[in-house]
Order: C-alpha cells, then sequence, then structure tokens
C-alpha cells in the first residue's frame, strides 16, 4: 500500500519539475518571451494549420477548371454533415461532372480534414483564413462555391510542401493520360 503511495507522489513530483523547467526556460528564451499585438500584428499562419475547406481550380478560370466532379464522398464522410453538393445537369437532364451547388457551413464544420483526406481529385483543402466573424448568426456562415473557391497559386501560398506533392501528381497522371491516349491512337 505505501509503495502505490510512494509511486504516486513520484509521478507529481515529476510532473512539477517538468513545469518548473518549462517555466524557468520561458525566460531564457527570447522566442518564447514575444507577445503578438493582434489584431495590429498577425503572425503567419504554419502550413499545417486548417480552418475550413476550400475548393482548389486550375487555370485562369473557376468554373472550368474547378477540380471537384460532384463524386459527394466528401459529403458522405463528413462527420457533423456540414457539406451539401448537387450536382450539376445538362438541358437533357444529364448529371455532369461538376457541382451545380457546394456549400458548407462553417457553424458546423469541426475543421477535421477528413474531407480534404478522403477526396481522390485533390480538389478540398483545408485553408489557413480564420476572421469569418458575422453578425448574422442564420446563414452567415454557409459558405456557396464561389466564397470557397481558390486559385492552385493561393493553395502554393498556403500549403507549399504540400503542393508541391500534388503537383507532381497531377503532372504524373497527365503523362499516363496522355502516354495511354498516344498508344490507343497508334494501335
Amino acid at each position: 500500500m505505501s509503495r502505490g503511495v510512494r509511486l504516486v507522489g513520484l509521478g507529481i513530483v515529476k510532473g512539477l519539475i517538468e513545469t518548473a523547467r518549462n517555466f524557468i526556460g520561458s525566460y531564457r528564451d527570447p522566442r518564447r518571451l514575444v507577445t503578438v499585438e493582434y489584431p495590429e500584428v498577425r503572425l503567419p499562419p504554419v502550413e499545417r494549420a486548417r480552418t475550413f475547406p476550400m475548393l482548389v481550380y486550375d487555370g485562369a478560370d473557376p468554373e472550368a477548371g474547378l477540380r471537384c466532379v460532384a463524386c459527394k464522398i466528401c459529403e458522405k464522410e463528413c462527420p457533423p454533415q456540414c457539406i451539401y453538393i448537387e450536382a450539376d445537369r445538362d438541358a437533357r437532364g444529364r448529371v455532369l461532372k461538376r457541382p451545380r451547388v457546394f456549400d458548407v457551413d462553417c457553424s458546423v464544420c469541426m475543421g477535421c480534414q477528413i474531407c480534404a483526406e478522403v477526396c481522390p481529385f485533390d480538389a478540398i483543402k483545408m485553408n489557413t483564413e480564420y476572421e469569418l466573424a458575422v453578425a448574422d448568426r442564420f446563414g452567415g456562415l454557409l459558405l456557396r462555391k464561389s466564397q470557397l473557391v481558390r486559385s492552385t497559386e493561393y493553395h502554393r501560398t498556403v500549403h507549399p510542401q504540400e503542393a508541391v506533392e500534388i503537383d507532381a501528381q497531377v503532372a504524373q497522371a497527365r503523362a499516363r493520360a496522355e502516354a495511354k491516349a498516344r498508344a490507343g491512337g497508334g494501335g
């Protein structure tokens, strides 16, 4: 019985020593003493920061270059069910491979990044914008497709390392598609 009490006491002492070490270290390391006077001064967000989803498009036209094909995988996998997608249709009623409606309710979104992880087309990425406060609590945080679209250049500035990997994957896929087209066209 006394041994169990001794072990619990030892854990508390180790925790207090670690806390004291961090407390003293915060006064020695000048980087840890900095206070940022927000909102006048803003630190750039770190690359792994994430807030809410954004839709990435290639090229100059957001509609023509949108990577999303309205497969609705992100909508199905979203734990709080805050993504709503409707596929676009042509004049005959056939489904086109692009979303007509793509909404994200940021008042419900928990920023888990599951939608970005399950997207097979790298169309959804997590943005780092965090100042989304609005006065209208009913609908102010419902982001429509036009508010969600961001260019690949923007994605490169927000997540540079991730964008390099994705650009390499896209280039490989295009090269494979061109090689397949040349092989199929020549035979």
